[in-house]
């Protein structure tokens, strides 16, 4: 929480006047048994009713003062807790999208969409709670023990003995449910990450008929956290009962000590009731302190929780400089040298030893089977990830040496996962590149072999799309992404077997008018399909995150047994055969 108080700077005024304002109030509730007492002992014994009226409207003053300052104190803190919130959630923000894709894998999506969300919210909570009470509470404790010894030292001594033993009480609980707090939102990370998982997979779950048995499943996991929040709920809900305990023994005891000198005639009855209502005000605020603890402890337990976020680092550090330099003729547009690369927290590389060469205008087909780290290939060059070893060269540049801004510039990513955001087709489109006109939008749809199904729509580029596109189809939503790719006219393509979806004649289309349309841009075309990949200037062929064969498509029939085997489970013998014998 340390850390993070740096987001009440702005709120330096409200963070002083809040408590400030309470402990106005609570100098007034102080003085309403005194008050009181002289009520009691000067008017009603003496019968005389004037005094009583201006003594109660001394009380609806002190009222009305205190509730004045109660609302003033509510609206500063309110304020500054408010804001806090929005700049920790702001900043938080930031970082998370700021982090690399190695810590956000690390972290997990569920766990950081509860930062950004519960764990935030409750710090807003507990710190609202804080700058209210957290000094009023205290205040009123000690100020009505210190305000009963000034109607009898003898009874007060019963609040000197009283007030230890309930702090005991208070910050023992405090001290055993911290701990647990921060288990229940460890827990809660495991439901929302169950409930993300379902929701996301929703289809999947019902081809396999696997209702039965994710239900089950998120059943264990909410059942799970339920019991460890009843468990800590256990523990906090002796808080009240015990304090009411103790209090109330303390109570009577007062009663019994003051009463025997109210028979004496050594206190008077107005003294017993100011001392009364000294110890109720006490039970009421420890119960509020009380509360105010255990919110405190949730909000520590999550701010340390969003702390850690902010404590993560991207691995892609950037020193780099903007470059805007063109291709130097006969330089590679780019190149692996002797690039190695490892996941976080894995010791075996997913690529090894590759090393090649792209040039400006050429099509570099990449193929290999599941997990032979073609998709790893490719999010090296825009630094999604750092190499582990070698290097990754732009026009003769380490990407290394860019700024990520202008690295990026240079790259269209079309994902495995065709990804789209709810909106209209513009504003996805432009995406791509913000200034686009809507001809730029138009022709890279074009080429995309998207026009005919936009068209077809009605509403042209004001089609409305749904979160994650989920008003198109799959082939459609690819194409839209390939599209988005295009309208930023990037100067290297990376396709990430983004054509999975199309019909093969769709798929030979894109190919065509793609490479016809973009004449200077090197693109990379990730996929399984040897029909994709087979009229490249150069096919890469990704065995075990291994090069096993780079050339043509003749070439490595003859040469790569790794090629050969992907395209006879894919191509006929007689055609396979007749590429081979071709010159």
């Amino acid at each position: 929480m340390k850390d993070l108080l740096k987001y009440l700077h702005s709120y330096k005024k409200e963070s002083v006047l809040a408590p400030a304002f309470k402990m106005l109030e609570a100098c007034f509730e102080l003085l309403i048994p005194l008050v009181v007492k002289q009520i009691i002992d000067v008017g009603i014994a003496s019968g005389d009713k004037g005094y009583i009226l201006k003594m109660g409207g001394v009380l609806v003053g002190l009222g009305l003062i205190g509730l004045a300052a109660s609302l003033t104190a509510q609206y500063f803190a309110a304020k500054a807790a408010v804001g806090f919130s929005t700049a920790l959630r702001n900043d938080l923000f930031y970082h998370i999208n700021h982090l690399s894709y190695k810590e956000i894998d690390q972290i997990g999506t569920s766990t950081l969409i509860t930062r950004m969300t519960s764990d935030v919210n409750q710090v807003q909570t507990g710190l609202n709670l804080f700058l209210r009470l957290f000094l009023r509470s205290p205040f009123i404790v000690f100020g009505a023990m210190i305000m009963a010894f000034t109607v009898d030292v003898r009874s007060a001594m019963v609040f000197v003995v009283v007030i230890p033993i309930l702090s005991i009480v208070v910050f023992g609980i405090m001290i055993v449910s911290m701990p647990l707090y921060k288990k229940v939102q460890r827990q809660l990370d495991r439901v929302l990450l169950s409930t993300k998982e379902n929701l996301e997979g929703v289809r999947v779950i019902r081809a396999f008929n696997r209702q039965d048995d994710e239900i089950r499943k998120f059943e264990g996991e909410n059942d799970l956290l339920v019991g460890i929040q009843v468990f800590v709920g256990k523990i906090s809900a002796l808080m009240n009962p015990v304090t009411y305990v103790i209090i109330n023994g303390a109570i009577l005891i007062l009663v019994w000590t003051a009463g025997k000198q109210v028979y004496v005639g050594s206190l008077t009855q107005g003294a017993v009731v100011a001392l009364v209502n000294y110890m109720s005000q006490i039970l009421v605020e420890l119960i509020k302190l009380a509360n105010l603890i255990i919110n405190i402890s949730k909000a520590l337990a999550c701010a340390g929780r969003i702390q850690t976020v902010f404590q993560e680092t991207s691995s892609i550090s950037e020193n780099g400089k903007a470059k805007n330099g063109k291709t130097v003729p006969g330089t590679a547009k780019v190149e692996f040298c002797g690039v190695d690369f490892c996941y976080g927290g894995t010791e075996e590389p997913s690529l090894e030893g590759i090393s090649f060469q792209a040039y400006q205008g050429e099509t570099i087909g990449i193929i290999g089977g599941t997990g032979s780290g073609k998709t790893s290939l490719v999010n090296l060059i825009p630094r999604f990830y750092d190499v582990s070893k070698g290097s990754v060269r732009i026009d003769g540049e380490d990407v290394r040496d860019y700024s990520l801004k202008s690295l990026r510039d240079k790259i269209g990513v079309v994902p495995q996962r065709a990804v789209l955001f709810a909106g209209t087709l513009r504003e996805n489109m432009k995406w791509g590149k913000k200034e686009a006109s809507d001809e730029e939008i138009y022709h890279a749809l074009d080429l995309a072999q998207a026009r005919e199904f936009v068209d077809s729509k009605g509403e042209g580029l004001e089609l409305f799309i749904t979160q994650e596109g989920k008003n198109l189809s799959g082939g459609q939503r690819q194409r839209l992404t390939i599209a988005r790719a295009l309208v930023r006219d990037p100067e290297i393509l990376i396709m990430d077997d983004s054509a999975s979806a199309l019909d093969f004649a769709t798929d030979a289309r894109l190919r065509k008018a793609i490479k016809e349309g973009t004449k200077d841009m090197t693109v990379f075309l990730v996929s399984q399909r040897a029909a994709t990949v087979r009229n490249a200037d150069t096919i890469i062929v990704l065995d075990d995150g291994k090069i096993a064969g780079i050339g043509k498509h003749r070439e490595l029939l003859r040469s790569c047994d790794v090629y050969r085997e992907i395209c006879l489970s894919q191509l006929s013998e007689e055609e396979v055969a007749r590429d081979e014998r071709e010159e």
